[in-house]
């Protein structure tokens, strides 16, 4: 393994794993440029050893070839973001791809087509009918994985190194985040944003500035499981917010009206486990509702939106936003800490009348950070708020993985790592 602050760039070409997978309009511009930004570092430090890149992305899932994923949409905000032109290859392999790379002078920069137009790249067979026999699909899987080396084996053939900088696929055995690594077994390494991420969720779980507090967020306990068990060993608090925090309360007997629940009895196992281990649980007071469906509030349709006890929700009210008493709670307990992990929102942010919670939360998550608290925020839609807000210098890290990073914390090894470090 090499490292990317050591390695001699003068005069290589590095293909580079980044991640652009970014969000498109209807006009396709890209609204959130969160990723390509945070790959310039590791852009400039090429550019500045003397080497030149051929970057190499998917953007969306394709079932093929799709103008409306093409990578050239996100050209403009590259270019912007180097401050230079970018050369484009209409293929990420074939004859142009490695014209284009073999004249590849040091400086330049280019951009190789989505790698998701061929299913080598994740190396499953595509289209497959529903009649298929699993004899059929069996030879299926196996054709697509014999063609897969040739694609690795195209892919490898344009550079002289390899650098992986991109953690949100890191948990995915693709052609281009781990099948290539073997291919450079003594010039391959992770770019800033990898090293970054790693470093990070690491100073998070062995955290050694103590009290820790964990805040997750979002719709679903089901989705956070393996987090939440890997947390419990590690943190002081944890605070429950969002949509799940409905399941907890009903849990405890609470009248939630009809807000999202799922298994009780999980969030039951969970309380009992966090007693036994000395760790706080701190649950929602009260809570913003709306008699309004989250689809009619995503819309825009307003609505009387009402503060409840988070026990006495009535019946035809669900909750969507943490109220004023778990704002003012969760604030003594976050500014209290000294490391602080933020996953998932605590109500509907996308929608103006609840996205107070969220909003807040961010706000508190900044003020420790300012006052020498340590604080990892992760997760999509976490992310998306934090941005969403003008917050994300005012916290320590913003993670760009999504599924990557909660897979990381849970203690899994990623693919994308391993192929690096082995």
């Amino acid at each position: 393994m090499q490292y990317i602050d050591r390695y001699d760039f003068k005069n290589k070409r590095a293909i580079v794993r980044f991640d652009f997978n970014v969000p498109l309009n209807k006009e396709f511009q890209v609204t959130d440029d969160t990723r390509i930004r945070a790959a310039v570092p590791t852009v400039k430090k090429i550019f500045e050893s003397g080497g030149s890149i051929i970057a190499m992305s998917h953007l969306g899932r394709p079932k093929g070839v799709s103008e409306a994923l093409s990578l050239k949409h996100i050209i403009p905000v590259i270019e912007q973001l180097i401050g230079q032109k970018v050369i484009f290859a209409n293929d990420c392999v074939g004859a142009e791809a490695a014209e284009l790379a073999k004249k590849l002078k040091p400086g330049e920069f280019l951009l190789l087509e989505n790698l998701r137009f061929y299913e080598e790249e994740e190396g499953k067979p595509r289209n497959l009918l529903d009649s298929a026999t699993d004899e059929e699909k069996k030879a299926a899987k196996s054709a697509v994985k014999e063609k897969q080396k040739d694609f690795v084996n195209k892919l490898a053939s344009l550079a002289d190194c390899y650098v992986n900088d991109s953690f949100g696929t890191a948990h995915r055995a693709h052609a281009s985040t781990t099948l290539i690594a073997n291919k450079f077994p003594n010039d391959k390494m992770f770019g800033y944003i990898m090293n970054g991420e790693i470093e990070a969720v690491e100073k998070v779980l062995n955290a050694s500035e103590r009290p820790f507090t964990a805040i997750l967020g979002g719709s679903k306990i089901s989705t956070k499981i393996p987090i939440i068990e890997k947390l419990l060993d590690k943190v002081d608090n944890l605070i429950i917010c969002g949509g799940m925090g409905f399941t907890f309360i009903k849990a405890l007997n609470g009248n939630i009206g009809f807000s999202i629940c799922e298994d009780v009895e999980l969030a039951k196992k969970i309380m009992k486990s966090a007693e036994e281990k000395n760790v706080t649980i701190y649950l929602p007071i009260d809570v913003l509702a709306s008699k309004l469906g989250i689809d009619d509030v995503l819309k825009g349709v307003k609505s009387d939106v009402q503060v409840f006890d988070i026990y006495k929700i009535p019946d035809d009210f669900q909750g969507l936003d943490a109220g004023p008493a778990s704002i003012a709670k969760w604030k003594e307990v976050i500014c209290a800490s000294k490391t602080v992990l933020w996953n998932g929102p605590a109500g509907v942010f996308e929608a103006e009348d609840f996205a107070v919670g969220t909003l807040e939360l961010g706000k508190i998550v900044a003020e420790a950070t300012s006052k020498g608290t340590y604080s990892l925020v992760g997760g999509g839609d976490s992310v998306a708020a934090i941005n969403k807000f003008n917050l994300a210098d005012k916290v320590s890290y913003v993670s760009t993985g999504g599924g990557a990073l909660l897979e990381y914390m849970e203690g899994i090894i990623l693919p994308g790592i391993q192929a690096i470090q082995q």
